[in-house]
């Protein structure tokens, strides 16, 4: 009985990036189920609009983070080429550059910039 190590992997790799996606589907459906919700409790008040957009990308931010690992997991235990890593670090880079630039757009603050205490 042999194992295919490289078949186990990419099982693996796809699974994690099957839990990403579900992180960012389901997030983002639990979000605006919550925001409608609460749209309809208030009755014509205002809602937290940015606390529904800072829970989104949450989500996002999650899922984005998954997904990377699930390229790294494919990509370096199973096919560890040139070709292949660099298509990994484009990827990474991208996923990277987005994330960072939804951290600013949720909190108006780049991801190492510590909270402010005021």
């Amino acid at each position: 009985m042999s194992v295919d190590f490289v078949g186990v992997v990419e099982g693996v790799g796809r699974g994690v990036d099957l839990a990403g996606v579900v992180v960012i589907a389901g997030g983002g459906l639990l979000v605006c189920g919550v925001f409608g919700y609460r749209a309809v409790r208030a009755g014509g008040r205002s809602v937290d609009y940015r606390g529904f957009r800072q829970s989104l990308g949450r989500a996002i931010l999650l899922g984005l983070e998954i997904l990377v690992a699930g390229d790294i997991i494919r990509t370096v235990a199973a096919t560890p080429t040139l070709n292949s890593v660099a298509v990994l670090a484009a990827i990474v880079a991208i996923r990277t550059v987005l994330s960072f630039s939804l951290e600013v757009e949720l909190t108006g603050r780049w991801p190492w910039q510590g909270r402010s205490r005021g």
